[in-house]
């Protein structure tokens, strides 16, 4: 399931004057502004050859015309021209630094070039000019929120509806910031506020299908994005979403649509054909087409693979030296001294391993509050990493940390989680890149809980390469790559079981907890310190928000269709056998964990720019930025 909500950009907006912006009052001559206008009515009609002609005839006589400047820049960022299109604002505000619509343009360019401090700032002198500017403080909640932000990205959503309260791309703007806060109630909220003010608004219903998966009403979130798809059928996002809560047969409706689509696809943006391809593999395994649907996965995951940045050799190396920073005399110096808090359950592993499913077992104890993806310990880490220390490496960093360094770092952990849910005995923490951590989370907090949640090999690098995810797991788009990456990331693995505490880690196997639900439910409970409660075998009934790609699955009773699925995809894998070490298909693929080798070359990359489309209306050239849960 694809469930990030990205912001968009609110429409480009010009002002009641700016077609004598940059001329002196009474010099600009007739024609130019009569050119202007014809400009803006090519534009608002999608005829962006025709208006740019006519600014450019204008610019040709006023060089320094700021609105001709300044639509010419609109028209470059529609064509995905960022870099032009700034530059030609810029020059806009040259001649006129007092058009709030030059700047919120200019943050809009920015944005997409991903230079969000310059943005925020263009979007921040927009308002500072025009303080009542609804639509730019909408476009830097947007921002914000990629920054990251989220309480700054709220509190400007809330300005622009206070002053606009029919602004729907504020409240699409606002449902997206608080779906990251993990609101989800208020996040719906606000999608339902703006379908109540456009209810033909195929964004804020498909926003609104993302955020009801999550919460497990899969009926509502299938409702809502058949609606999406209906308004915007050549909108490949919603469909892969609604492809999720979707179980397809022969003749379904909405995979001929999508075949139709794909038949088609040369229109669609890069983006979209990837999601294409995602969602017909789905369909096609949910209907036995196993050779159709991994053709799909290769395609999508080759389009995604070249717009990404992976350094994999860096990447790899990293995991390699954490295993010689964390060794056993670090370990037995520290172990004692970190926060003794015993709260956290860390819950590690590779994506696609059984984790959601673990994690939502412990999190219908009552006693336990599901935390799911928390991002607190991983950044506090990251911190430690890209410390202002010179240019000292993460090694030479934790080997300089003393007691108080560790037990800082785990008191620093606990005061934020606390306030998810102050009276639960355990909370979870399901940032499965935490395997990374897992010594330094050992020595921060030796009393925390850490659960190893595994699987096949084939079956979850498999599982991965299905999936396309929605935030950065970017060594999983190439068979070759994920294979090396498992490797590495298993030897890191059977590194913290030989240098940490007996039973300090407990595995858990997918396989088993299908084959033993119960047994395995009452180990884990075990290893918290949990009396049993049967409610943890009722998992797939718990109301509690899951935001992975795991969150329609978890919805479900215990099934076992998904051990041993690589099987019937095994003549398409080569190249991640071969890494996993798996040449016979026959072999059972437990006997091989323990004989993978970290041998295989490191692979080059090739980063691509996203693009995006611009919807013009009447008199409002200048886009706001409205949030795509895409």
């Amino acid at each position: 399931m694809n469930s990030v909500q990205r912001g968009g950009d609110s429409r480009f907006r010009g002002t009641s004057n700016s077609h004598s912006a940059g001329t002196a009052p009474g010099s600009v001559l007739p024609a130019a502004a009569e050119l202007v206008q014809d400009g803006l009515k090519h534009h608002q009609a999608g005829r962006l050859k025709e208006a740019e002609t006519c600014y450019q005839r204008v610019l040709e006589a006023q060089p320094n015309h700021a609105t001709a400047l300044h639509l010419r820049g609109v028209i470059a960022h529609q064509a995905g021209q960022y870099d032009v299109a700034v530059e030609l604002i810029r020059m806009a505000i040259q001649q006129n630094g007092q058009d709030a619509a030059y700047f919120s343009s200019l943050g809009i360019a920015l944005r997409q070039l991903d230079k969000l401090d310059e943005a925020v700032a263009a979007y921040r002198q927009a308002v500072r000019i025009k303080p009542d500017f609804a639509e730019a403080h909408s476009n830097l909640s947007a921002a914000l929120r990629t920054q990251g932000r989220l309480d700054e990205a709220v509190s400007a959503c809330r300005q622009a509806i206070a002053i606009k309260p029919g602004l729907v791309e504020a409240y699409c703007n606002l449902g997206a910031a608080l779906f990251d806060q993990g609101k989800l109630d208020n996040a719906i909220a606000a999608y339902r506020q703006a379908i109540t003010l456009k209810p033909n608004l195929a964004e804020a219903h498909g926003n609104l299908g993302t955020a009801l998966i999550q919460l497990g009403r899969l009926s509502e979130a299938r409702t809502t994005l058949e609606e999406a798809v209906r308004l915007a059928p050549r909108n490949a996002k919603y469909r892969g979403n609604l492809a999720q809560v979707t179980r397809f047969v022969a003749g379904d409706p909405h995979l001929a649509a999508m075949e139709q689509l794909a038949r088609d696809s040369t229109s669609l943006s890069v983006d979209h054909r990837i999601e294409l391809h995602f969602a017909l593999g789905k369909a096609y395994e949910d209907m036995g087409r196993h050779a159709e649907a991994f053709r799909q996965w290769l395609d999508g995951n080759a389009l995604k693979r070249q717009q990404i940045t992976y350094n994999e050799a860096a990447t790899l190396g990293f995991l390699d030296r954490i295993r010689s920073v964390f060794i056993s005399d670090l370990i037995q110096t520290w172990q004692n001294v970190g926060n003794l808090s015993s709260v956290p359950v860390f819950i590690i592993g590779m994506p696609r391993s059984g984790s959601t499913l673990v994690e939502q077992i412990i999190a219908s104890h009552p006693k336990v509050f599901g935390g799911g993806e928390l991002k607190h310990f991983h950044r506090a880490a990251r911190g430690i990493r890209t410390s202002s220390s010179g240019s000292a490496t993460f090694s030479e960093l934790v080997s300089a940390m003393r007691g108080e360094d560790f037990r800082d770092l785990g008191a620093h952990y606990l005061a934020e989680i606390k306030q998810l849910a102050p009276g639960a005995t355990h909370i979870t923490d399901k940032l499965l890149i935490n395997f990374i951590y897992a010594g330094l989370i050992h020595l921060a907090l030796p009393n925390a809980l850490i659960i190893h949640a595994t699987r096949d090999p084939a079956d979850t690098c498999l599982s991965c390469f299905s999936k396309l995810f929605t935030y950065e797991v970017n060594q999983t788009y190439d068979l070759g790559e994920l294979g090396r990456y498992y490797r590495h990331y298993q030897a890191l693995m059977a590194h913290w079981h030989r240098v940490l505490p007996p039973r300090r880690i407990l595995d858990v196997r997918y396989e088993d907890v299908v084959a033993d639900l119960e047994g395995q439910a009452r180990r884990i409970l075990a290893h918290c310190g949990l009396e049993w409660d049967a409610r943890c075998l009722a998992f797939c009934q718990t109301e509690r928000p899951v935001r992975t790609a795991s969150a329609t699955q978890v919805r479900q009773p215990i099934y076992n269709s998904s051990v041993g699925r690589w099987r019937v995809y095994a003549e398409f894998l080569g190249p991640l056998l071969a890494e996993l070490g798996i040449a016979d298909n026959s072999v059972d693929i437990r006997l091989q964990q323990a004989t993978i080798s970290l041998d295989g070359p490191s692979q080059a990359f090739t980063p691509k720019q996203q693009n995006s489309s611009f919807n013009l209306k009447k008199n409002v050239l200048g886009r706001v930025d409205g949030s795509s849960q895409v």
